[in-house]
């Protein structure tokens, strides 16, 4: 059973996120299914610390980023939208260069918050970030 309000496709999602801090950052949304968002960032020098590896905060954008747009498409937009409120994410790998990829899953859909997963994953499948996204959902 899909968990989506209304069409939900990565065309509609990029659009969504067109102009934005996800345009710096590069995310693009790449997969949408009954329950999921997947969406890609790469790595380069837009993201580093001065160690050389990718600063902690940019995990935190990806995750927010893809939980936020996934959350605004389990809500009727005419009538609500939905801010995040925490976010907790533990850093598990560094990463140097690449492309990451983020998948978020709700584990909550309720009416007036959404608690999702977001797992970012380097291309070899490696898991990078764990991330819970709690989101208040606010009447317009």
């Amino acid at each position: 059973m899909s968990i989506w309000k209304i069409s939900a496709t990565p065309a509609e999602m990029n659009r969504r996120s067109g102009h934005s801090l996800s345009t710096y950052f590069g995310i693009q949304f790449t997969e949408v299914g009954d329950n999921y968002v997947k969406a890609t960032m790469p790595v380069d020098e837009r993201l580093m610390q001065p160690l050389g590896i990718m600063h902690g905060g940019a995990s935190c954008v990806f995750a927010e980023t893809v939980g936020s747009t996934a959350a605004n498409f389990c809500v009727d937009i005419a009538h609500y939208f939905c801010v995040g409120l925490d976010i907790n994410t533990n850093h598990l790998r560094p990463v140097r260069s690449g492309e990451l990829i983020a998948t978020a899953r709700p584990y909550h859909l309720g009416k007036t918050t959404q608690v999702w997963s977001i797992e970012i994953h380097d291309r070899e499948g490696k898991l990078v970030s764990v991330t819970r996204l709690t989101l208040s959902i606010q009447t317009r």
